[in-house]
């Protein structure tokens, strides 16, 4: 009764479903042991000792301490911790399941240390690297880029709870000149998608969206708005862009890790003072306290946006084991309340929304991420059409430049 095309997308689907589901767990397991080891580094330890939470002295010495032993994971662990993301697209070619228990204790280390990266190129790894090697042996007719593309849309569906991500990001990668329809080929995708953002979502609840005023309809005035916001987050993220690969070599002419992610973690510490508590971790849920405080004035936010944008280079450049994404936001987000702070008639929905598409475009180079990610963060129907608009001039402005990655020759 089905189509050959037909029963071929029915045999990978019971796989992509697996994948779907182990990527989630995944992904679950290493936040709950990262968010576990944060309260004992960040609450419990200085509440014995009798330290206040925000104190300059624990700040420094805890990301000291967390440069150190990620850097000690990284010198003596098989497979140096797992590939450097700063060296590395977001989805790249399986590591050795060797490396993967350094891999996990340096993620972990990293976001409960309150490291200015994000989870997802690690567990992006973690994943292709668990599903291409299970899946070669399960099912070893099927192609390691097969298992590739699956490992790696159940790992987007379960970051973001929404299969919605993975559809955007594939239906351009997957798209090519051959006979096969482009949803024969993201039906696998799609469905590992769907079962890791459902998982994910019986466990937990990602929190993107932020509370701010509904935008009513568009006009004239907002579009040219919106483009200039999106042009000064791309400046500031060129500026990033600029800075990784330089302090990348010059970091790494110390050579050994420990030492390098030592001073790194040095950096960061220092950072985190002039900050606040505020600037430290991935910056997930640091963004939703900039949403809720009524606090900060324009010189607070400026203060924010650069410290975070600091932390985020500096992580990066030093081989802390985590993504760029997470605190790419929440540096645009801390941009995007300046500016409205700064220029009260431009609303805070459309101050947030494109500083959001043009600093993660700075930072991904993908158009529709970008558009997910500002429609996420500012959930309102009307926007779509004047992000859409925005990210035209945007991607002239970003078209031909440099990605925001270091060079291996410069390790």
């Amino acid at each position: 009764m089905l189509h050959p095309r037909a029963r071929t997308m029915l045999l990978l689907s019971f796989p992509a479903l697996m994948i779907g589901v182990g990527s989630s767990l995944v992904l679950l397991c290493v936040m709950k042991m990262a968010a576990a080891l944060q309260t004992l580094l960040w609450q419990s330890l200085p509440s014995r000792l009798g330290v206040s939470l925000d104190s300059p002295f624990w700040i420094l010495l805890m990301l000291t301490l967390t440069g150190v032993a990620v850097g000690l994971v990284i010198r003596y662990l098989p497979g140096h911790g797992g590939p450097d993301p700063a060296l590395e697209p977001l989805i790249g070619a399986p590591v050795s399941p060797l490396a993967l228990p350094g891999l996990i204790i340096a993620l972990v280390l990293g976001l409960a240390g309150g490291v200015s990266l994000g989870p997802e190129h690690p567990i992006m790894a973690l994943n292709i690297a668990l599903a291409v090697a299970l899946g070669a042996r399960v099912l070893p007719r099927v192609h390691l880029l097969d298992w590739t593309i699956l490992a790696a849309a159940g790992t987007i569906g379960a970051m973001f709870g929404t299969p919605v991500a993975a559809a955007l990001i594939f239906s351009q990668t997957l798209n090519s000149s051959n006979d096969a329809p482009l949803w024969d080929k993201l039906f696998a995708p799609l469905m590992a998608a769907a079962a890791g953002g459902i998982t994910t979502s019986l466990f937990f609840h990602p929190h993107f969206s932020l509370s701010v005023a509904p935008y009513g309809q568009m006009r004239l005035v907002d579009i040219l708005s919106g483009a200039v916001v999106a042009a000064i987050a791309i400046a500031l993220g060129m500026v990033a862009v600029w800075c990784l690969p330089r302090l990348h070599k010059l970091m790494h002419r110390l050579k050994h890790p420990v030492l390098i992610l030592g001073v790194g973690g040095f950096c960061l510490g220092l950072l985190g003072i002039i900050g606040g508590h505020i600037t430290l971790f991935k910056g997930l849920d640091e963004m939703q306290q900039l949403a809720f405080s009524q606090t900060y004035s324009v010189a607070d936010y400026l203060l924010f946006t650069i410290v975070k944008l600091a932390a985020l280079v500096i992580a990066a450049a030093c081989g802390f084991r985590g993504g760029r994404i997470f605190p790419a936001v929440f540096v645009a987000v801390s941009l995007g309340f300046m500016l409205h702070e700064h220029v009260e008639a431009v609303p805070a929905a459309i101050t947030l929304s494109c500083a959001v598409l043009g600093m993660v475009l700075v930072v991904t180079r993908d158009g529709w991420l970008s558009l997910f990610m500002a429609a996420a963060i500012v959930p309102d129907l009307n926007l779509l059409p004047l992000l859409c608009i925005v990210m035209l001039p945007a991607w002239l402005l970003l078209a031909g430049k440099p990605l925001m990655m270091a060079s291996r020759d410069d390790s």
